[in-house]
């Protein structure tokens, strides 16, 4: 009764005053204080009630009582016996960010437990729609399943290891060796790991702008602050790099690119990554290079690793088998460790405190790693000229561009684009409204752009991995809502 007593009261104030979610986090920004998108959608739905400062700040803010009418704490019911006490989530979450699963989704979930059918663009799972598993891969996990029933060394199976290491040589990774390559269940899980390892409270990381949430996320919840430098639309999203520059402080530990991009489809030219090496060598920083999309490249671009160009510099690379190999499910992923790694000792050492302490990754899906790096590579088909993913990226990006009010880059690489949509012409304002409006007038969903720490509300992202019906159906019903879509 307490979380929707409060909800209530709540949306009650704000629609006295005309004031959406937005306007919340706004002006507690005016007073000094931070206010997550995720938090206040939490408040508003009724899915959690905030501590007793959030709820003074969202009293000042609304100029109305918001606690109950003894106190801001949740008042047990009086029983023969003692109440249990709640349990809250930690407070290090409150400004963690993860929108592609988000309350957008949880919408739609609701929604499809109604029976209704929704066309899902949300997010990058191969799988469902049809990009399979090679035979080869699925025979060789099949053939090795009895060998895989214990641990293995925390870093990961020797074969897999050395296959990692074969491919980061031919990629141009300096001074690459086995005992510096981590096996992990996903990049996801390394990511964590490696940022855990790095970052002390208050320490700063260069992240992109848009970026992939999980990295702001767990950069947070490592006690270190996420500083984001623009990447740029009109520069077909590479980028800016004196904005990157201009951003570094004496606290600033690492830059972070991510290269293929996601969400915005971007690959890196020579030129840029020379420029971002030579920033790190200026500010001794170190650089973690997130490549999970470079065997997606479109067009005859080439994918460069920045490790490459930086053999004095501590580089960290991460890569999988779920996009560029499609095999989403297995969670396989790893990454290396390049170039000066003198500097890089004690973090290392904090690598393999972490390692041990999560004993090691997905051992079947160690086993199969050899044989999806170098056997037959599938997705080469995917991406040239005829190719589902090469057509259906053509596709999209026209589409998109004949929408009135809608404009986008085209991607080199991965399956994501990262429309523009003209706020002004649809009077948008909150882009998770917009993601809801969509998602209750045609069951599309999308992810909205504010969802990868984009700064606006004028952007959202779209995966093209549907089959080509459904993305026709899908860019239909978005031309027809956004047609007469204006938001109130």
């Amino acid at each position: 009764m307490e979380q929707q007593s409060f909800a209530e009261r709540l949306k009650a104030a704000m629609a006295a005053q005309g004031l959406k979610q937005a306007d919340l986090i706004q002006r507690a920004a005016m007073q000094g204080k931070k206010l997550g998108k995720s938090q206040v959608s939490q408040y508003v739905s009724g899915k959690t009630v905030p501590r007793a400062p959030v709820i003074e700040l969202l009293s000042q803010i609304l100029e109305i009582e918001l606690s109950d009418d003894s106190n801001t704490t949740v008042q047990p019911e009086r029983t023969t016996a003692m109440a249990m006490r709640e349990f809250k989530k930690s407070s290090k979450l409150d400004n963690v960010l993860y929108d592609v699963r988000g309350p957008v989704l949880d919408e739609a979930d609701r929604m499809e437990a109604q029976g209704e059918h929704i066309l899902k663009l949300n997010i990058g799972n191969p799988a469902p729609f049809g990009f399979r598993t090679p035979d080869e891969v699925i025979a060789d996990m099949r053939q090795q399943l009895t060998d895989c029933e214990g641990y293995s060394n925390s870093k990961g199976l020797f074969a897999a290891r050395k296959a990692i290491m074969q491919y980061a040589q031919i990629k141009g990774l300096p001074n690459v060796d086995m005992d510096t390559i981590y096996t992990g269940n996903g990049v996801s899980e390394l990511i964590q790991l490696s940022l855990q390892a790095l970052l002390d409270t208050g320490d700063e990381i260069l992240i992109p702008m848009p970026d992939y949430p999980l990295w702001t996320a767990c950069a947070t919840l490592a006690g270190g602050t996420s500083v984001h430098y623009r990447c740029d639309e009109q520069a077909e999203w590479n980028p800016d790099l004196a904005d990157m520059e201009a951003k570094i402080t004496p606290r600033t530990k690492a830059i972070v690119i991510i290269n293929p991009n996601n969400p915005t489809g971007a690959v890196y030219d020579r030129a840029v990554l020379e420029g971002i090496v030579e920033i790190a060598r200026k500010h001794q920083l170190m650089i973690f290079s997130d490549e999970i999309y470079d065997r997606l490249c479109m067009d005859g671009v080439e994918h460069i690793s920045i490790a490459s160009l930086a053999p004095d510099l501590p580089c960290v690379t991460f890569s999988g088998l779920s996009k560029s190999h499609m095999i989403a499910g297995f969670r396989i992923g790893w990454m290396v460790l390049s170039g000066n790694k003198r500097c890089m000792r004690d973090f290392i050492y904090g690598l393999n405190m972490l390692s041990n302490m999560r004993l090691c990754s997905n051992v079947p899906a160690q086993s199969i790693v050899q044989t999806a790096m170098w056997g037959h590579q599938s997705v080469k088909g995917y991406v040239q000229p005829g190719g589902r993913i090469f057509e259906q990226r053509n596709y999209v990006y026209e589409a998109l561009n004949a929408i009135d009010g809608i404009t986008a880059v085209k991607p080199k690489a991965a399956f994501y684009i990262f429309p523009k949509i003209d706020v002004k012409k649809f009077n948008i304002t909150d882009d998770e409204q917009f993601a809801l409006d969509l998602l209750h007038e045609k069951k599309v969903l999308i992810t909205r752009g504010q969802g990868f720490n984009w700064d606006k509300p004028d952007h959202f992202r779209v995966v093209y991995l549907p089959q080509m019906t459904v993305l026709k159906e899908c860019m239909g019903d978005l031309a027809d809502f956004l047609a007469t879509y204006r938001q109130a």
